[in-house]
């Protein structure tokens, strides 16, 4: 066991990119604790001897901020600050030939599956008994909730497959034992994250699973709110709504990344499904499941998009009011498919485009949000700020969604509880209220 206090013992993990990645460091440092290191999580003190940074590696920009991070810590050890900078996941995975040519500072770099190698260079053993063991990054109540690693999917615009490798289920078995502990922490909310959650059960079971894996975690005791994040349109589980319905404690949410609709980009993308059959799919959904909020990722400027299909994704965007819309620009990845194809919309017409679907996206969460002033909604509250109490609906997940906010001036919510609000007022992306019960 390292003694406290010895700045040798202390690590620091920065942890960069999406929250798939936020879950690794969580369970990263649950297994440091486990062998008795001092773990904090983005400290902006100099007091750790030993630095690890989770890196992202999925889009220009990313790649950036995970090189200019390497970089300040790099810095950070010849001047003394820091004794060890060690750095994992996709970034690393991707380029560390590269990295350990460029960067030598740093001590050691590692893939995104080479945590217990990670491990041993700390003099540490993966611990097998703390599996389901997680030191949480996001307050309590709420937890990121790995149901699989990697991704069989074959789309020309994504390195995911690349750098996390094939889709591989974490059993059913582990999975509840892991939300078992998590709500004897605290925790009320998970939301289920995978490269794609609709293939669940595929590698391990043979047949599509997630119905069965959702039911099972909505039996554990203590778990409020089940939220579906990334499921993929393409043979999509039409059970997992049987579930939603039936059960009080699944979010009526779901998060489904489409990219694009016209024939001719999902044809270019590689998205093994159409036009009509997506907009069948959406609508079955919504006549299933009336009270749903969907959640959608766009792309703009993938190579070989035209004004005009552009304007078909403005078109359906416009008709399906989606209640929840994110937009990227096309980012040019080596080793994807889309890599062999030209790069052939200017980057300046890309975030036109982007901005043209946003602030279609922006008046209508407004028309939508207008609707639900005077309803009253189940609302857990996250945080406080700027005099607020800051909470969200089943119909939202956190950082990416809308809001609900209470003047905290008036009214009292305790962090990480439930109540009932009635809305007050709307805007575009934020809704007021006030608490009617708690």
């Amino acid at each position: 066991m390292k003694v406290k206090g010895n700045r040798a013992n202390k690590v620091n993990v920065i942890t960069l990119g999406c929250s798939k990645n936020l879950v690794d460091s969580e369970v990263l440092m649950g297994q440091l604790r486990g062998n008795g290191y001092d773990v904090t999580h983005e400290s902006t003190k100099d007091e750790s001897g030993i630095v690890i940074i989770n890196t992202c590696g999925f889009i220009d920009n990313a790649k950036q901020e995970s090189i200019d991070t390497i970089l300040q810590y790099a810095d950070a050890k010849e001047a003394g600050k820091v004794d060890k900078v060690y750095v994992t996941g996709c970034l690393s995975q991707r380029y560390k030939d590269q990295l350990e040519v460029e960067i030598p500072q740093v001590d050691a770099y590692f893939g995104t599956l080479e945590l217990p190698q990670l491990l041993k260079t700390l003099n540490a053993d993966y611990k097998h008994e703390l599996v389901g063991e997680r030191l949480l990054t996001t307050p309590k109540h709420y937890a990121y909730f790995k149901i699989a690693e990697g991704c069989n999917r074959p789309c020309s615009f994504c390195a995911i497959p690349l750098m996390r490798g094939k889709h591989v289920d974490k059993p059913m078995e582990d999975l509840v034992t892991e939300a078992t502990k998590l709500a004897n922490m605290g925790t009320k909310e998970l939301i289920l994250i995978a490269q794609d959650l609709t293939y669940y059960g595929l590698d391990k079971y043979g047949e599509r699973k997630l119905a069965e894996l959702v039911r099972r975690l909505s039996d554990v005791n203590g778990i409020d709110w089940i939220r579906l994040q990334y499921a993929y349109p393409s043979q999509f589980p039409m059970e997992v709504l049987d579930v939603m319905q039936e059960r009080e404690n699944v979010c009526k949410y779901l998060d489904m990344p489409l990219q694009h609709i016209s024939d001719n980009m999902l044809k270019t993308m590689r998205r093994g499904i159409s036009k009509r059959r997506t907009v069948e799919l959406v609508d079955q959904i919504r006549q299933r499941m009336p009270d749903i909020a969907l959640r959608t990722t766009l792309i703009a400027g993938h190579p070989g998009e035209t004004q005009q299909d552009f304007e078909e994704l403005y078109q359906f965007v416009e008709a399906t009011k989606f209640e929840r819309l994110g937009i990227f620009t096309y980012s040019h990845e080596e080793n994807t498919h889309a890599f062999s194809l030209e790069d052939n919309v200017p980057a300046e017409v890309k975030q036109e485009r982007a901005d043209a679907i946003m602030e279609l996206q922006q008046s209508i969460s407004m028309d939508l949000n207008e609707q639900k002033v005077g309803n009253t909604y189940k609302v857990l509250f996250d945080r406080k700020e700027s005099g607020y109490w800051v909470g969200r609906t089943q119909y939202d997940s956190p950082e990416v969604d809308n809001e609900v906010l209470v003047p905290a001036t008036s009214q009292y919510v305790r962090l990480g509880d439930f109540a009932d609000v009635k809305i007050t007022e709307a805007s575009d992306f934020d809704l007021y209220g006030e608490v009617v019960s708690k």
